[in-house]
């Protein structure tokens, strides 16, 4: 069940609304679901006739923003972006990196099933994940009981961040000082026998956007990792590596783009978690 409120303003007696030039006959109107935990809460809002609905919601974007694909797309696409659940290393506060060994806990099994059913009722042609076990795990719970398979892409891995994995955060700071205090204030410069690991992400970043984008269909549903999920973000963005801890997202954080067949990126959501919260249900 979802309140609403209504605002009242008082004018002035004097007071009267500008008169506007009337272009149609009648007004367009639409009809659409509100995103709360009921599923048939009807709500109708006036249209423009420009196609611009007067919620506040952008008019275009072509050309306004940097194209990924660098050639055109049969047509627009939507991505949503989910991180994995709860993992045994998030829980002890352990590096994770590349490792497989970080497994999903239960609590992160329900963070998933949460994510399910938040997104119930939104239609995806295909689901990419990384093949690392936490996040794969959460994939394969979102996913259940769909026709199509599960697309695993190595660029959708999480960094790799050599002798850090597996160490708790306390205990890597005091064996690796110099390291761990670079890979947590200046990440993009964080390296180990001359590899960067979060630069070297954005590359990776690159070409998993090409390769989700090029894929036949409309809306792609996509599950990795944190510092993937910031690389895809920033990337789309126009962000560098520079930017990378500018961008948050929880376990089982959900984020949307949309992009024109120019292949040109909005953001339209970062990090929604509604969901783990109450019975939120998402429809856009």
């Amino acid at each position: 069940m979802m309140n609403c409120r209504v605002l009242a303003t008082t004018f002035p007696s004097s007071w009267a609304p500008p008169k506007f030039q009337t272009f149609c006959s009648r007004p367009s109107t639409i009809r659409i679901q509100c995103s709360s935990s009921s599923s048939d809460l009807p709500i109708t809002l006036e249209k423009a006739e420009n196609n611009v609905y007067m919620t506040g919601g952008a008019y275009d974007f072509e050309k306004a923003t940097l194209s990924l694909t660098q050639k055109l797309m049969a047509s627009p696409k939507k991505v949503t972006l989910v991180r994995h659940g709860l993992s045994s290393w998030n829980e002890e506060n352990r590096v994770q990196g590349s490792s497989d060994l970080s497994i999903l806990t239960e609590s992160g099994v329900r963070q998933a099933e949460r994510c399910r059913k938040a997104l119930e009722n939104v239609f995806f042609d295909q689901c990419f994940s990384s093949p690392i076990s936490r996040a794969k795990s959460t994939a394969e719970i979102l996913w259940h009981g769909k026709e199509e398979p599960l697309v695993f892409l190595d660029s959708l891995k999480e960094a790799h961040l050599f002798s850090l994995e597996g160490m708790r955060n306390v205990d890597a700071r005091l064996r690796y000082p110099k390291e761990y205090t670079t890979w947590r204030e200046d990440p993009s410069n964080f390296s180990v026998n001359g590899v960067y690991p979060v630069r070297k992400l954005w590359e990776t970043a690159n070409e998993a956007w090409k390769e989700i984008l090029f894929t036949p269909g409309d809306h792609f549903l996509v599950v990795t990792h944190k510092s993937m999920l910031r690389a895809l973000i920033c990337t789309a963005l126009g962000l560098g590596p520079e930017r990378f801890r500018a961008i948050d997202v929880n376990n089982g954080g959900i984020s949307v783009f949309n992009f024109n067949n120019r292949g040109e990126p909005m953001l339209q959501s970062l990090n929604m978690t509604a969901h783990m919260y109450n019975d939120h249900i998402y429809l856009y």
